[in-house]
């Protein structure tokens, strides 16, 4: 008998293959020296914040703003909200306001809230694979039941079986773009095509459906490819962002929930979304990092230099053999596994390389590596993923 309960045991069980990985590499580096290992499997961006970063920072520091460390509303900081408001109406050309933006505690904190606010109890949420696995807890974790989509070769969305798999109880398609762990980035054919598809299936059905984009990742884009917002192609759009990664502070959990100024349930969803930081336990995001974040939104970390390490790594694996769809965005690459991807996943390991295998996001066949390391990681890595090649005659 365990004092932990079942689900919480269950999803422990499945939120396994990541982890492993990381254990793995603690105990590798331990035993082998930390120079023997090139661990590929977590996405903590290697790179420090930007300048301008600690220089708001500073400026709190030194000149503290009476009362900055107390409660505010649910919601934020209402000049915060406006700043970022402010922002938002200058990317997207839509008449953002405060109402329309609730702070939260990263993007993971953010989607929690999205989906506290919209999910009754055994509604649906439509996932693409392959998928940030978190999504499925926090769908569990507010009553609602995941239904997964798959993908193409280049990981957009079969709209074909979005529109199949849509019935009467589905209120939410969570997307990611762009996509962990893919790196993949939806374009305006994309968006526009699933956007008829919900508008029509609302019509048909008596529904509402609501997109919630999971988009922390969306500066991070490479060769100028254009990362559309997705609130022009459907009213009921939502997303949620932080900046771990465009700022590179992932432990400071600071993002916001954007709802669409379109959406005609806007005004009551960004009330209930403020109020479910509340309800949820959270209170508020971070007092601090809300006023630092509120002056950077146009700032962020150098993208050439993740840019330079997706090369090199791709041009490297796809010599040896390895079938990539090259990644557009974020920092991850999800090369085809050449056999069952947990022994591939092992056989890396043996070579001192650490992976994710692809089922951890849905997707069997698949490996996922993170790109955000330091160089001598992804050029010590290359033995090994040389040596597993040979082995399975890729090269």
């Amino acid at each position: 008998m365990s004092a932990v309960s079942r689900d919480i045991r269950d999803q422990i069980k499945q939120g396994n293959f990541i982890r492993k990985a990381f254990e793995d590499g603690l105990a590798l580096k331990k035993q082998y020296g930390e120079d023997k290992v090139f661990d590929l499997s977590l996405g903590n961006p290697l790179m420090e914040p930007p300048l301008e970063f600690h220089q708001e920072l500073q400026k709190l520091v030194n000149n503290p703003i009476p009362g900055m460390h107390r409660y505010m509303l649910n919601a934020g900081y209402p000049e915060v909200r406006a700043e970022i408001a402010e922002y938002m109406a200058s990317e997207t050309g839509l008449p953002f306001t405060m109402n329309e933006i609730v702070m939260s505690v990263g993007a993971g904190g953010g989607m929690n809230l999205a989906l506290k606010a919209l999910l009754n109890r055994g509604e649906e949420v439509i996932l693409f694979a392959p998928y940030f696995p978190e999504f499925l807890l926090y769908i569990a974790s507010h009553s609602g039941v995941a239904r997964i989509v798959p993908t193409d070769d280049n990981f957009a969305p079969d709209l074909a079986a979005l529109e199949k798999a849509i019935t009467r109880r589905t209120k939410v398609i969570i997307t990611n773009s762009p996509n962990n762990p893919s790196g993949a980035v939806y374009d305006e054919n994309i968006w526009s095509n699933m956007g008829k598809i919900l508008r029509a299936q609302e019509s048909r059905l008596g529904t509402e459906i609501f997109i919630v984009n999971d988009e922390p990742y969306r500066k991070l884009i490479y060769n100028g490819k254009k990362c559309p917002y997705v609130f022009g192609f459907h009213p009921r759009t939502i997303t949620v962002t932080s900046h771990s990664k465009d700022l590179s502070i992932p432990g400071e959990r600071i993002g916001y929930v954007a709802i669409n100024p379109e959406c005609n349930e806007g005004g009551e969803l960004g009330t209930a979304v403020g109020f479910c930081n509340r309800a949820l336990g959270v209170v508020n995001a971070p007092a601090l990092m809300q006023r630092v974040v509120s002056k950077l939104q146009r700032a962020h970390i150098n993208i050439e230099a993740y840019q330079k390490k997706r090369d090199f790594l791709y041009d490297h694996l796809t010599a040896m053999g390895y079938a990539i769809a090259k990644p557009s965005g974020a920092f991850y690459m999800f090369p085809k596994s050449p056999v069952d991807d947990l022994e591939f996943a092992d056989e890396l390991r043996k070579q001192m390389v650490l992976t994710v295998p692809g089922i951890a996001f849905g997707t069997a066949g698949y490996f996922r590596i993170a790109y955000c390391v330091e160089d001598r990681v992804l050029e010590g890595s290359l033995t090994g993923f040389r040596a597993a090649a040979q082995k399975y005659g890729l090269c």
